[in-house]
């Protein structure tokens, strides 16, 4: 199977060409401020460079980073009626209750409580009030709200109340975008409802970004389908990611651990990711991203979808070098995009740390003879710098004294030349494209959170109850179904709820189905 995988990052875009498990060709190109065109000019540069012709791809994976800025940045957010199914229950927390002022007024504030819910094992709350429901529909409808997160208590438990609100509200707002939290999030009230009005407040502009890149992918006359990548290392193909952009979230530092696992065939291990702008270290377990285990937050907001466990810093190979009365500071500012603008050695004005790996002789591009006149006191002390800030970030990700192999990816990994933290480092083959790889050789997943009571059912048919759903979840995401196999199985016996409670979560990955 011929694939392109694509990683959209703030400062390159990266493709590669694969061939099964062969790395024919990769790249990196500017990213660009409307970015289509930089995807576009990635994709005509690695279709160059294999001699490939744009018929011959079966398949394009695309990592993006797209919907993340604009959560963080404030912008192009629609219109969001968070609307909460509990009462009597949970009103003296509104939704959004912990959203930062900013992003609440981004979007409206539009909050509303209705009747419905469940208990944890599936009891009901208050019934669901279907004229209720229509009341709140009429009022989102006269403010021209497009956009609805629809959130029962417990829905993982029992989705009926949320598929009912739901269909009240795509009738009766024909057009509307309806997002139901049973579809996105975990166990956990507010983090889910926050991931779901997170995930409806993108709708709009998930529609235009994916419509963006079908057009670049026709501009290039490739034809395949494609793919983006969930934040969990895993595929979902472009409808659903249409649907759920929120699933995309934290998916450049997945594919660059994934594709560090690939490329150098180690399953156990820290993964330094180094770009342009920032750096992201993440630990590797069974060749997948470790799971954040706590609510991760994305632009101030608590969200309980899955995450990996991965610490950013402001490091790369765009870093400003600044040598204050304080000593020297590298980052978290940036030149990004515009390094081959701006730095010493590309005949600039501001000093980069990739200058200074030039100037100390450890890389070699630009003209070397711009930074030949830089103090060598100034060198060592910032390459001193680099280094400390590299070892604090990896013993951050270390679980256990175990020795750990570090492997270190990314354009901007020419700023390690040594050992971190007294680990041995390993920098594979095609290293500066390992996130493009991860996207290429993603698979597909299903998930499935929800708490059991063990009192009708045994400890292993919830078991099996939750891993067939998640199997569903998968084939339903574009997975061959004979492929699909378990990759972890957790189970938590829940004391402070009645009924033997135990909340189980299952999650399986398979090979794509391409047709």
């Amino acid at each position: 199977m011929m694939r392109i995988g694509i990683d959209v990052g703030g400062t390159n875009t990266d493709a590669v060409v694969m061939d099964g498990t062969k790395v024919l060709a990769g790249v990196k190109e500017a990213t660009t401020p409307d970015v289509m065109s930089g995807v576009v000019s990635a994709l005509k540069s690695v279709l160059a460079a294999s001699g490939l012709k744009p018929e011959a791809i079966d398949v394009v994976m695309i990592g993006t980073t797209h919907f993340t800025n604009a959560v963080v940045q404030r912008r192009d957010l629609g219109q969001t009626a968070a609307v909460r199914l509990g009462l009597p229950a949970t009103a003296s927390l509104p939704p959004m209750v912990d959203w930062p002022e900013d992003l609440r007024s981004a979007i409206g504030n539009h909050a509303y409580l209705a009747h419905g819910g469940h208990e944890f094992d599936g009891r009901v709350i208050s019934p669901l009030d279907e004229a209720e429901l229509i009341g709140i529909a009429a009022d989102i409808n006269a403010k021209g709200i497009r956009s609805v997160a629809v959130t029962s208590v417990f829905s993982p438990v029992n989705t009926e109340f949320e598929a009912q609100a739901g269909a009240i509200f795509e009738k009766a707002l024909p057009g509307a975008h309806v997002t139901l939290s049973s579809d996105i999030g975990r166990i956990g009230l507010l983090e889910r409802e926050n991931a779901a009005v997170m995930n409806a407040c993108l709708r709009d502009l998930s529609k235009l970004v994916i419509d963006a890149f079908r057009d670049a992918l026709d501009a290039c006359g490739v034809k395949a389908r494609f793919f983006l990548t969930q934040n969990d290392g895993t595929l979902m193909d472009a409808a659903y990611a249409e649907r759920f952009p929120v699933l995309t979230f934290a998916s450049g530092p997945t594919n660059s651990i994934r594709g560090a696992a690939f490329l150098s065939g180690v399953a156990e291990a820290i993964v330094v990711d180094i770009g342009g702008t920032t750096s992201d270290v993440g630990a590797l377990h069974k060749g997948f991203p470790r799971q954040a285990t706590v609510a991760v937050e994305v632009g101030g907001v608590r969200t309980n979808f899955r995450m990996p466990d991965v610490f950013s810093f402001g490091l790369g190979g765009g870093s400003l070098v600044v040598d204050g009365p304080g000593g020297i500071k590298v980052g978290p500012t940036s030149v990004g995009y515009k390094l081959t603008k701006e730095a010493l050695v590309f005949g600039g004005k501001t000093l980069t740390t990739t200058d200074i790996v030039v100037a100390a002789g450890r890389a070699y591009l630009g003209d070397h003879k711009r930074v030949a006149n830089l103090d060598k006191s100034l060198i060592v002390r910032t390459e001193a710098k680099i280094a400390d800030m590299l070892e604090t970030a990896v013993e951050r990700s270390r679980l256990s004294p175990e020795p750990l192999p570090v492997i270190v990816v990314g354009g901007g990994s020419i700023l390690v030349h040594d050992r971190i933290a007294g680990l041995e480092i390993v920098k594979p083959h095609h290293f500066a494209v390992a996130n493009a790889v991860g996207a290429a050789i993603a698979q597909v997943s299903g998930e499935v959170d929800r708490v059991y009571s063990l009192t009708s059912l045994s400890r292993a048919d919830a078991i099996g109850d939750a891993q067939q759903k998640a199997t569903a979840v998968a084939v339903a995401a574009g997975a061959r179904a004979e492929t699909i196999e378990v990759v972890d199985v957790e189970d938590v016996p829940l004391a402070y709820l009645p009924g033997n409670a135990t909340r189980v979560r299952v999650k399986v990955v398979g090979d794509l189905h391409v047709a």
